[in-house]
């Protein structure tokens, strides 16, 4: 059974649709529960999923992604954990999808990854996520992880602000545990339309070497603080 987390904050403009996606696309009977791990949103989020009449955990936490998801994942009761962005929306039935893998032996891994957007480099570097070159992965391409193993890693590395799910790939792909499922999960392009395609890509870009040549997560969130969230 499937036990689906969502970290959010402030997310009342997506989450009604990400929530009825996962129920219409899902044969629901490998569906454990569905958590909604909020951050402290300020706006009506919350209040929102409660008045849809949806069977949904909602659960309350520190801000942080990190944090949020490993609460979500104590509070959960399945045995394959499948953490999703909030903006983000998974192929028709990847649920099934999702345990062909397990059955194979695959303890982890995600989707490939499209954007809603025909800027032509967010479709190629879309098209890369096909490929298992490690560069190529990314929290918004989802992760489903058997709980056994995510507890054995140790689940989210809560040092890290942003960059925690590159943190917990990495181990992964040190294990050998990962796999890229051949089925598109389409995600919003809403960070690249807000500051710039290029610019942004610069910044990850930037994140992503320093932390190559042994920055710290303080000093990766101190440039995202001031680079992406000042803009």
């Amino acid at each position: 059974m499937i036990s689906i987390i969502i970290p959010v904050l402030n997310e009342a403009k997506h989450i009604t649709e990400v929530l009825y996606h996962l129920i219409d696309n899902a044969s629901l009977n490998t569906i454990q529960e569905i958590i909604v791990v909020d951050g402290g949103s300020t706006d009506n989020t919350v209040s929102i999923i409660q008045g849809l009449g949806l069977n949904i955990k909602v659960l309350h936490s520190e801000k942080g992604r990190a944090k949020q998801m490993n609460l979500g994942a104590k509070a959960s009761k399945g045995d394959i954990l499948y953490f999703l962005h909030a903006d983000s929306f998974p192929p028709n039935r990847y649920d099934q999808l999702i345990l062909d893998e397990i059955k194979k032996g695959n303890n982890a891994g995600c989707f490939r990854l499209q954007f809603d957007s025909n800027h032509w480099w967010l479709r190629f570097t879309s098209w890369l996520t096909q490929f298992s070159w490690r560069a190529s992965r990314g929290g918004d391409q989802s992760q489903f992880i058997t709980k056994a193993l995510f507890n054995d890693i140790g689940g989210y590395d809560e040092n890290y602000i942003i960059y925690e799910d590159n943190i917990l790939i990495n181990e992964l792909y040190k294990r050998k545990e990962f796999v890229v499922i051949n089925h598109k999960l389409k995600t919003s392009a809403r960070l690249y339309q807000k500051h710039g395609v290029w610019t942004l890509q610069y910044h990850y870009l930037v994140i992503y070497i320093k932390k190559w040549f042994g920055a710290s997560a303080k000093e990766l969130h101190n440039y995202y603080l001031n680079k992406i969230c000042k803009r």
